[in-house]
């Protein structure tokens, strides 16, 4: 048994909760805001329209669960892009094969003049990406980036294409402690609609890569949609949550992250979303998804504007990017290619960090030491 299992039985059950959502009544709002543990139903409440009324007292419960599990302290990271290579045709990506953009790889000599000066701002905890190419990245070129890069970082997390456990488990074994992976939408339908040609378009085989991770042993691993991609970001943002509670249910030895990225601006973009996602609806699922898991780290990326991210951290957030770059290299390797979506936060890691200090948050650079 996997999760699409537990996404099957329980598409049915929020079908089943859309047509009773008229029943939602302020008593049981109320009722569910009193409760230690709350119920996949509990979340769907919270998540739905009868709850928007209600996004203070929310956003109080959120705080105090938030420093109750993590005291004020923020995670921070910074990715690295080292290629923009890729196979799929996603609609909505700046990668997108049929995109006619300058494609790059970074050489192991441009990965460490890009370790040294992203080293040199304290931070420790990173990022890598890559396209979608097994040809152009495959696990053995990671795997090289990583020995160079854990002579920097004390932590390696990466974003690139699904894997097998083996291949997991080859990567741990090199200093990668961290998976995110994101499975864009968790409506069948429009995955396939949305992902036209490629092996992304695997639906299951994406969905299920983080319990291979979490097999091989990985430390962290991070899901999520991205809103705006699905037709109803209730039902994206419920299955998300749906899919981290069966991860730490599952995987008690593993920490279960939540990134909720929305859709950016990109190169070659024609994507229209059908369900916008605005300010008021992120903040609803980010202290709902904070309510439903206490325990959750929760990440908000420069993706979003300085302003909204100021205002979301005392809300749950744990984890922040910062002095994000979303090209190939683009730091002390000059910028080969256009990045795979604009950044809208460009604050320095110093300018997050000291913003961080006046709020009264400990911004942390390091909290593992890999060991291999």
């Amino acid at each position: 048994m996997t999760f699409y299992d537990e996404l099957v039985r329980y598409r049915s059950f929020f079908e089943e909760m859309e047509k009773e959502k008229d029943r939602i009544t302020p008593g049981h709002i109320k009722a569910i805001l009193q409760k230690s543990y709350l119920t996949p139903w509990d979340y769907y409440v919270l998540l739905s329209e009868k709850a928007e009324p209600y996004l203070e007292d929310m956003a109080q419960k959120a705080r105090r669960l938030t420093i109750q599990n993590f005291g004020k302290v923020i995670l921070m990271y910074t990715p690295l892009y080292l290629a923009n290579y890729c196979v799929n045709q996603c609609s909505y990506c700046g990668f997108n094969v049929k995109n006619k953009i300058g494609r790059s790889k970074l050489t192991l000599e441009e990965v460490e003049r890009e370790a040294k000066l992203i080293s040199s701002t304290e931070m420790r905890h990173i990022l890598i990406l890559t396209g979608e190419s097994r040809a152009h990245t495959p696990v053995s070129y990671i795997r090289d980036c990583v020995r160079v890069l854990r002579k920097y970082f004390t932590s390696i997390s990466i974003e690139v294409y699904p894997m097998e456990t083996e291949e997991y488990a080859e990567l741990i074994k090199e200093g990668v402690d961290g998976l995110t992976i994101y499975q864009e939408v968790y409506d069948e339908e429009v995955y396939d609609r949305v992902h036209i040609a490629g092996p992304k378009k695997n639906f299951r085989y994406r969905l299920e890569a983080p319990e291979r991770a979490c097999d091989a042993g990985m430390r962290f691993v991070n899901i999520g949609a991205l809103l705006g991609l699905g037709d109803n970001w209730r039902f994206e943002a419920f299955f998300t949550g749906l899919h981290a509670y069966y991860l730490q249910n599952k995987y008690p030895d593993s920490e279960i992250g939540i990134g909720l990225p929305r859709l950016r601006p990109h190169v070659g973009a024609s994507f229209k979303p059908k369900s916008l996602v605005n300010d008021e609806n992120l903040v609803q699922i980010l202290v709902a998804t904070r309510l439903f898991l206490p325990r959750a780290g929760i990440s908000i990326t420069t993706r979003e504007s300085e302003w909204l991210r100021n205002n979301l951290l005392p809300l749950g957030v744990t984890r922040m990017s910062a002095g994000s770059v979303t090209a190939v290299g683009g730091r002390a390797v000059e910028e080969k290619s256009p990045g795979q979506f604009e950044i809208a936060d460009e604050r320095s890691v110093r300018d997050v960090h000291e913003y961080l200090l006046r709020r009264g948050y400990q911004p942390v650079y390091k909290d593992w030491q890999a060991i291999v």
